[in-house]
Formats: C-alpha cells, sequence, structure tokens
C-alpha cells in the first residue's frame, strides 16, 4: 500500500512539470474567478487625490459585491498588499466592514513594497492550495498622495554595513546606480519609455483598460477612467526633460522616463476550480506559481532577472512557453537593463504599456 502510494505521489508531482501539465484542469486548482482594478488617479492632482486608502477599499468592496453577486459571508480570508499607509490592518478591516463584509470575515495586511499585491494573491492561493479556506479575495491598494514613502530609519551600528545603508535610499538613487553600473544610457531609456507611453495610449484608445477597470462611487462621484495616461509622447519630448536627480549617478532619469507616482486599487477572487463550478462562477486565470528573489540594494529593479528563470524552472517551462510577460516599469534603467539580461521579445512585454505610462501605486501595482 506505501509503494502505491509514493507511486501515487510520484505520479502526481511529475503532472505538475511542463507546459501540458500547467494547461491540464483539475478540482484543486487554484483559479481567479474575478479581477478587476480601479481607475488611477494622478499624485496630488488626480480622482483620487483626497480619497485614503479605507474609502478606496469600501467603494473596491462594495462595487465588487455588486458586480458578482458575491455573498461576502461565503468569504473565507482577506488579504491586503499596501505599502505606506499608518495602521493598514486596522484600515482594511474597517473598510471590508464599512462595504457589508460580515466580522466573521477574517482580513490581513502585508507589506512587500511594489509586489504587495502579488504577494496578497500568493497568499491567498496558497491558503487555498493548503485547503485551509476555500475562498479568498487579494486587494492591492495605495494612495502615495496622502502616504508618501516615509524615510527609513535605522540604528547607527546597522548603518555602518555598506548593504544595510544602501537599502534605505531612494529609489531614485538605485534608479541611477543600476543605469552608471549596466550602462543604460539616457538615450536607451527613453526609447523604451516611449515604447511603454504609445502603447498605454493605443491601449487606451481601443478600450483595453475599460475591460479591466471596475467603476467605482466615492463621495457621489463615478470613477472609471484613468487620468494618469498621456497621449502624444515623443521622444523629442521626452529627452527635452531634466533629470530628475541631477545629483545622482548618470542623472539620467526623468519625469517621462520613470514610472509616476499614483493612487489606485485592485482586487482578485480566488476559489477552487471545483466550487467555481459549483457556484458558477467564471474562470479568468489559473494559479500556478510564484518565486522570490533578492538582489543587491543599490540595483533594486532588476529582481526579475533572477526571478523569472527561477519561476519557470520551478515548473519545467522555458521563456517560449510564455505568451506575455508583465515585467515591473519603476524606472526605465532598471527595465531595459532586465530586457537586455533576460533576453525575451519586446512584442511579449508589458503588451498595453507599464508603469511608466500607466503609473505606480505602489500596493496596487502587482494586483
Amino acid at each position: 500500500m506505501l509503494a502505491s502510494l509514493a507511486a501515487r505521489s510520484m505520479s502526481m508531482q511529475a503532472r505538475k512539470k511542463g507546459l501540458s501539465a500547467i494547461l491540464e484542469k483539475h478540482p484543486d486548482d487554484v483559479v481567479i474567478t474575478f479581477a478587476k482594478r480601479t481607475a488611477t488617479g494622478k499624485t496630488k492632482k488626480g480622482q483620487f487625490k483626497d480619497v485614503p486608502v479605507d474609502e478606496m477599499m469600501q467603494a473596491l468592496f462594495k462595487a465588487t459585491l455588486e458586480k458578482t453577486g458575491l455573498d461576502p459571508r461565503k468569504i473565507d480570508d482577506i488579504c491586503v498588499g499596501t505599502c505606506h499607509p499608518p495602521s493598514p490592518a486596522y484600515s482594511s478591516r474597517a473598510a471590508a466592514l464599512a462595504a457589508g463584509i460580515p466580522h466573521h470575515v477574517p482580513i490581513t495586511s502585508l507589506n512587500r513594497l511594489c509586489a504587495s499585491g502579488l504577494m496578497a494573491i500568493r497568499y491567498i492561493a496558497q491558503a487555498i492550495q493548503s485547503k485551509e479556506i476555500s475562498l479568498g479575495i487579494a486587494v492591492g491598494v495605495e494612495n502615495m498622495t496622502l502616504n508618501l514613502r516615509p524615510t527609513p530609519v535605522i540604528s547607527e551600528a546597522v548603518d555602518k554595513n555598506p548593504q544595510a545603508h544602501d537599502c534605505t535610499q531612494p529609489m531614485g538613487w538605485t534608479a541611477e546606480m543600476v543605469a552608471q553600473t549596466y550602462r543604460v544610457s539616457r538615450k536607451q531609456q527613453d526609447e523604451y519609455a516611449l515604447v511603454s507611453h504609445t502603447r498605454a495610449s493605443q491601449a487606451l484608445a481601443r478600450g483595453i483598460f475599460a475591460e479591466e477597470i471596475l467603476p467605482v462611487e466615492v463621495r457621489g462621484t463615478v470613477i472609471s477612467v484613468d487620468d494618469t495616461i498621456r497621449p502624444g509622447v515623443t521622444l523629442d519630448g521626452l529627452s527635452a526633460l531634466k533629470p530628475v536627480f541631477p545629483d545622482w549617478g548618470e542623472a539620467s532619469t526623468t519625469a517621462g522616463n520613470a514610472s509616476g507616482i499614483g493612487d489606485g486599487a485592485a482586487l482578485c477572487i480566488l476559489t477552487t476550480r471545483e466550487r467555481a463550478h459549483q457556484e458558477g462562477m467564471e474562470i479568468v486565470g489559473k494559479w500556478v506559481g510564484s518565486a522570490i528573489v533578492g538582489v543587491e540594494p543599490r540595483y533594486m529593479g532588476i529582481g526579475p532577472i533572477a526571478a523569472i528563470p527561477k519561476v519557470l524552472s520551478q515548473f519545467d517551462l522555458s521563456k517560449e512557453d510564455i505568451d506575455i510577460y508583465e515585467i515591473n516599469e519603476a524606472f526605465a534603467s532598471q527595465f531595459v537593463y532586465c530586457l537586455k539580461e533576460l533576453d525575451i521579445p519586446m512584442d511579449k512585454i508589458n503588451p498595453n504599456g507599464g508603469a511608466i505610462a500607466l503609473t505606480h501605486p505602489l500596493g496596487m501595482n502587482a494586483t
């Protein structure tokens, strides 16, 4: 009997490898049944500039329940990825209750900076895989107008370590260190930034973003269109912009080739394939897995160079097996260097533009 169980276990492990296995459908698959975001807002001048994250989440929760018809009593857990609002677990809990989610539904928050939203999805997906829950919600939210990055404070003893010192430096400094160390020119950065701006403008015109945005009502106003995309960006216009960090590195980062600072929220509902079928939920995607890596702090943003091969290796996939990649465009310097090292065709990456064009609300960004 033990031999039979061992053989069955080995067979199941083998089944999970390779593209064909990933495309198989099984009752215990973790699937996404709903994935929407709010429109994004420009920092200080945009449509969410005065709306704190709890109010943003309340509006998103209410719109989600109305759109899906999901009985909130059936939610087993909620995880919110966010970075800089104070007391995020409290504000998340309050937002859920105010939206009509009953008190027996638990909620937590986490922070992994730009990956916080993705980590919220991972948290819920792994809870479903472990059978602790069978239906959960992952949220990513940030209002960078109201909650800018606080200056990290570390002790003098810790700061003596060079890498510890580097990990508290502003993100703009790390972008300039990448450009300087890996020889990413201002011209290259502007050229790739133009691709992002152009693709986002074209996607906006085709109505692509309307398909992923869930309109939310805030203070009597319905918010449903991004106010962050800048149609008509040209290479000459990008080249004319002044550096925003003139005292660091090559001073090659500008407001046109770096991600915007913005506000927004996004949400995913996850469950098992079996439960989705039982309850008539539409399946829009399948959770397969994730990989987490670290890089030297002064070169923040180059993590995809290590993370993508790692996750592909975990599931016996090749780069060619993947149709679409979404790679963070925090800054053009790190994005360009990632493309060079990964050697993935540009037509497979960020087909509708990325954070350089759309803006970059930290907690929301990866949801």
